[in-house]
């Protein structure tokens, strides 16, 4: 045990497992440096046995990020772990985590293996992955459903040959707070090794008790935790990162603990994993939402104006929400943006990422007289869809709408450098504009979700859509902004086709059997 709790984040690896969440090589990079810059103690950069852009991703990170632990996952056989070790070679600080599943059910069903089995199969992949990295952690997949005296058996085995972490995974969401913390307490009491290894917890929230159940487990003894950026994860998601780490700020007098995390880059990095990933952040979630520092009741807005204390237990700055500042205008230079660029976090990739996304600014500040810091980060959101997917671009958007009159949308399209138009009616105008495309796409996809969200307040704001689009059994979300709405919802729905044409294959670990 520590004085401190050690923040391990799986957004780019677990939280990745969103259908709809994939990230490109270049998305996962800029994802890892903001976590590195918001001072998280381990990044799980992936899964390298998944796939080469899994690995590739992998090695990316592992080659750039010199103040986080690097992380990859691999299931317990010497293919992933070596394929984890490869990809890991060149990182200052690495770990390999590697899991295998130790419930009946898993084991009978998904792995078709016999306890003694899965007990050696552990120990080999504990005792291998040792050959390349000391800092090697070992996770028993739904380990909160394992039958106890097993569990224990497994985890003596694989701290005695040398795993440094051991992590309780509550794969499917299934505990409640006092069986999952009573659960870490008895292991660490009855396995005589324990203290050789620091305790780890890894939950879901299927039935909405992730948070809780980590914090359980940290009252019981554990002191890492695994979270995702904005709970982010498969199904429900997974612990959300901002929520474990203000509650352990906020309630110092009950964990006792202390944390590495630099709390104000909580929100530039919510937002980052927001706009990459297509998931928007529902304004009234812990931390982050738009709504958490909002107070719409008299009494409260006239407590708070009293003394802050009286209705906020937090400090909106000390999670990093700032006011919707008016920082540019058309007349600014490109020095000026550039500075406030940097000083908003935003990782300036090369010159040509900045000179693009000052050239979109001008265009924004011509339509919009006041640029607020949300502008200039969707800005770079949009920018970096546009550097690196250009299959289908949009060239322009004319539509027309009246009442008693079918809504008509007429668009120029690139697709693939050759220009082509599409004309088409729809119920409304976004309707007949992603009519338009579809009909000259013909990309056959299901349209699974469509969200609009205003970027900053007022009627100016530019809208955020966010569009999910299925295929074959695959999912991608697309995200696309603009002063416009119909023209954002053509950005989105053209970006998730972008996304839709990039074929990458995946290996699921959740699914995958050794």
């Amino acid at each position: 045990m520590t004085d401190r709790l050690i923040i391990f984040d799986t957004t780019l690896r677990d939280g990745e497992q969103s259908p709809g969440a994939a990230m490109t090589r270049e998305q996962k990079l800029r994802i890892a440096k903001q976590l590195e810059r918001l001072r998280v103690d381990v990044i799980e950069a992936g899964f390298a046995a998944a796939s080469n852009g899994d690995f590739e991703a992998v090695r990316a990170i592992a080659n750039t990020i010199k103040d986080s632990i690097v992380c990859s996952l691999a299931r317990a056989n010497d293919k992933d772990i070596s394929r984890a070790a490869e990809a890991l070679q060149n990182a200052r600080a690495k770990r390999i985590h590697t899991f295998i599943a130790t419930s009946p059910l898993h084991m009978e069903k998904k792995l078709r293996m016999t306890p003694e089995q899965v007990l050696e199969q552990a120990k080999l992949a504990v005792r291998f992955a040792r050959r390349f990295a000391d800092d090697v952690e070992f996770s028993p997949e739904d380990g909160s459903r394992s039958e106890l005296d097993f569990l224990c058996r497994v985890l003596e085995a694989v701290i005695k040959e040398g795993a440094r972490t051991i992590n309780i995974a509550d794969t499917v969401g299934y505990a409640v707070p006092h069986q999952y913390g009573e659960l870490i307490r008895t292991l660490r009491e009855r396995i005589p090794n324990s203290d050789k290894a620091i305790w780890s917890v890894h939950c879901h929230n299927d039935l909405g008790m992730a948070v809780a159940n980590s914090l359980a487990g940290v009252l019981a003894g554990a002191r890492q935790v695994e979270c995702t950026i904005n709970g982010l994860g498969e199904r429900a998601g997974n612990t959300a990162l901002e929520e474990v780490v203000m509650a352990v700020k906020t309630r110092r007098d009950v964990f006792g603990l202390d944390v590495r995390i630099d709390t104000t880059q909580i929100v530039p990095t919510s937002k980052l994993v927001s706009n990459i990933t297509g998931f928007p952040v529902q304004p009234n979630k812990a931390v982050v939402g738009a709504n958490a520092f909002a107070h719409a009741s008299g009494i409260h807005q006239d407590g708070v104006l009293k003394e802050r204390q009286t209705y906020e237990i937090m400090r909106a700055e000390d999670v990093g929400w700032t006011a919707n500042k008016i920082v540019l205008g058309k007349l600014s230079g490109r020095n000026a943006f550039k500075q406030r660029v940097q000083e908003l976090g935003i990782p300036i990739e090369s010159e040509e990422e900045l000179n693009a996304a000052f050239a979109k600014f001008k265009e924004l500040a011509d339509r919009k007289a006041e640029i607020f810091d949300e502008d200039i980060q969707a800005l770079f959101s949009d920018e970096e869809v546009t550097l690196h997917q250009e299959y289908f671009k949009l060239v322009s958007l004319a539509q027309r709408s009246a009442t008693g009159e079918p809504p008509h949308a007429r668009v120029v399209l690139k697709i693939n450098g050759r220009e082509v138009v599409s004309e088409s009616v729809g119920n409304g105008p976004v309707d007949a504009s992603l009519k338009a495309i579809e009909r000259e796409v013909k990309s056959g996809s299901e349209l699974l979700l469509y969200s609009v969200n205003a970027i900053t307040t007022g009627t100016e704001s530019q809208g955020e859509v966010t569009v999910r689009l299925g295929r074959a059994g695959r999912i991608v979300n697309g995200v696309g902004s603009d002063l416009d709405i119909v023209a954002a919802s053509a950005k989105a729905y053209l970006n998730a086709l972008n996304k839709l044409y990039t074929t990458t294959e995946r290996i699921n670990p959740q699914t995958s059997t050794p």
